[in-house]
């Protein structure tokens, strides 16, 4: 991955990785009390629950890199409770999600990973880690009202990584159908409807988990 980000950001070896915990920490911290409860594009889950989705894949991700403990609550199931911190309750996972990805040889053939196949190489499994963070980092944005975090670069480095994942995983329901393109898509919005998601979500109803 050759995302450019600033250099203090990057703390993983894997440059689009650090880009989309950025992304996800800087929607986070913009977060209110009262904006835990929101409707998202996650038809399904409110602003608190993808964020403990997202916490949960990140701490998935890395117990399979490091043979750590997983996450203590299904993430396809999130619970509605709000986190206490949210900021803490992220940071927490994208910590331990960090540490694991630091000790990957960007060069490994192959890492352990929690998506079908269970094995990619680590170019492709840190982006396949990249792109679930930053596409909540998408859908907390959207459900609140702040900018959309996706730069485009980044947005067309994930899409690249997400035509070599995401079809094995929307049969686990893990991702909606893809959404027929529209003229002048640009690479976020190539991004967005790839995985099942409006980009004019806010304005009309979009799906996707």
């Amino acid at each position: 991955m050759n995302a450019t980000v600033n250099a203090t950001l990057t703390t993983t070896g894997f440059a689009a990785l650090d880009a989309s915990y950025h992304a996800l920490r800087t929607v986070v911290a913009a977060l209110g009390e009262d904006d835990l409860g929101r409707p998202t594009p996650c038809t399904e889950w409110t602003v608190a629950q993808v964020l403990r989705h997202a916490a949960g894949d990140q701490i998935g991700f890395a117990a399979f890199l490091d043979g750590s403990s997983g996450p203590e609550e299904n993430p396809f199931a999130p619970s509605a409770t709000p986190p206490q911190d949210p900021k803490t309750f992220l940071e927490q996972a994208l910590s331990r999600s960090a540490g694991a990805w630091a000790g990957v040889d960007p060069a490994a053939a192959e890492v352990a990973v929690p998506v079908p196949p269970n094995k990619l190489s680590a170019q492709v499994g840190a982006g396949a880690c990249a792109l679930d963070a930053a596409v909540h980092a998408w859908d907390i944005a959207m459900a609140v009202g702040q900018p959309s975090p996706l730069a485009p670069e980044l947005s067309a480095e994930l899409l690249v990584v997400a035509r070599q994942i995401v079809e094995p995983l929307r049969q686990f329901g893990a991702y909606s159908a893809e959404l027929l393109g529209q003229d002048g898509d640009d690479a976020e919005a190539q991004l967005l409807r790839y995985l099942g998601r409006d980009p004019r979500w806010g304005t009309v109803s979009a799906v996707a988990v």
